[in-house]
């Protein structure tokens, strides 16, 4: 069981996604990209303990908020480690070129293949890149659930015109997702949910 609620926040319309163990009540983020006091408020009405944040890659309309979060209760931050290279550049990770510059460190860094262990749940790290080198999806495989960030949308797929993108790279990324179970559960970093099996179906990619 797992319970997945989101915001959609930013100049950008990007989800932010809030991930709660029902039993325990823990919980971990998925992209906090903008509004830290809205993601306050939400974690109060889910009456959640927050316990990590994930990023799946470095752009800033997905981490704005990620900095205030994590002092407010303590916990850390993961993100695949070729990302530490954007959250550190304003200009690669496209603060100074829509907004304001803004930079920051991940705590903790993944790679392909990590198995992460946060609010009872077991967390593989997929190392999808193309929309960025270091982006990743978060599969929790026993619940049957994926976060594809910026990788697969429904029906559709990230830009690949961004510093470290590689359409080579997305294309062959979200064809590996697109082998995962029919019946997982898609929550992209923008735009509605979706699942495997329709993304078989109706993505241009598939």
């Amino acid at each position: 069981m797992v319970t997945v609620k989101n915001l959609v926040l930013g100049m950008l319309s990007a989800n932010c996604y809030f991930v709660q163990n029902p039993d325990t009540g823990e919980m971990f983020l998925v992209d906090p990209a903008a509004s830290p006091e809205r993601i306050e408020a939400q974690i109060a009405a889910m009456d959640g303990k927050p316990a990590a944040i994930l990023l799946t890659h470095g752009h800033y309309d997905h981490m704005l908020a990620a900095d205030t979060i994590r002092k407010k209760y303590g916990i850390p931050v993961y993100v695949h480690e070729k990302e530490q290279e954007l959250l550190g550049d304003g200009e690669k990770n496209l603060s100074a070129v829509w907004s304001v510059r803004y930079t920051m460190q991940a705590d903790c860094t993944v790679k392909e293949g990590d198995l992460l262990e946060i609010a009872g749940y077991r967390i593989r790290v997929m190392a999808t890149p193309g929309h960025t080198a270091g982006s990743v999806c978060y599969y929790l495989e026993d619940e049957q659930v994926l976060f594809s960030g910026d990788t697969l949308f429904c029906e559709s797929y990230g830009r690949y015109d961004f510093p470290t993108s590689s359409g080579r790279d997305l294309i062959a990324s979200v064809k590996r997702l697109l082998l995962l179970p029919e019946g997982v559960k898609v929550y992209p970093g923008h735009n509605e949910s979706t699942d495997i099996e329709h993304e078989k179906r109706y993505n241009p990619l598939a």
